[in-house]
């Protein structure tokens, strides 16, 4: 589905990735664990076009920067950014409808009333405007808009951050759900929960692939995830 290969990305005089390489198969879910500034958020904007890089990068055999953003969107390739982006001034109900367009004609997948069956905790509020939700409820939505939009393969930047545990808990398990259909490929520091979803991943540093492995190598190998992820992490996971 996704094949990135030597990817470079540099900001002005910061290189933040460096030649990585990374996959992404039909059915399968991987994770980019690392800390802050590792590369993680601009590894998934690269993949979706919305920076410049070096290298190459294909989604489902088409090049990313010769397809352009909304063209990726609409052949299924949907990104959950850090930070949610929910519309503010649009309710519950239409920030969710707001992820039909990027379906371009796809059936099957997840409709609204799909979502509020894996977020019921957005039922009593699908009339609140998206400013005045908590973060676990934006993110919630931010998932279920992403959903609305039948992605062929789902991009989610840091799913837990700032979340409580429970909010944290709800969250993983509808992806856990939707993992049965849909592909993935997750940026988080949240290894306890990101392995527990994962088949696979990978550990960045200032740019770099320094480790990879299955979710169970991974889980296996804490000492090391140590040096990379700091301990403060791994208390969490």
């Amino acid at each position: 589905m996704l094949e990135l290969r030597a990817v470079s990305v540099r900001y002005g005089a910061v290189q933040a990735v460096t030649d990585l390489d990374l996959d992404v198969a039909a059915g399968e879910v991987v994770a980019v664990l690392g800390a802050n500034g590792a590369g993680k958020t601009t590894t998934l904007r690269a993949a979706t076009g919305l920076v410049p890089y070096a290298g190459t990068i294909r989604f489902d055999g088409a090049d990313v920067a010769a397809t352009g953003v909304e063209a990726l969107a609409r052949r299924g390739l949907v990104h959950v950014p850090e930070g949610r982006r929910v519309f503010p001034t649009l309710t519950v109900h239409e920030n969710l409808l707001m992820g039909q367009p990027a379906r371009a004609g796809r059936t099957g997948g997840h409709g609204v009333d799909d979502v509020y069956d894996l977020f019921p905790a957005l039922v009593p509020l699908t009339a609140r405007d998206g400013w005045a939700l908590s973060g676990g409820e934006q993110q919630m939505v931010a998932v279920g808009r992403a959903l609305v939009a039948a992605p062929r393969l789902l991009l989610l930047d840091e799913p837990s951050l700032g979340l409580a545990p429970i909010v944290v808990a709800a969250v993983y398990k509808a992806l856990r759900e939707v993992a049965a259909s849909t592909p993935m490929l997750i940026v988080e520091q949240n290894t306890g929960a990101v392995l527990d979803l994962c088949h696979r991943g990978i550990v960045l540093a200032e740019g770099r692939q320094v480790l990879t492995g299955t979710a169970t190598d991974l889980a296996d190998r804490r000492t090391i995830l140590d040096s990379y992820l700091g301990q403060h992490l791994l208390d969490e996971a």
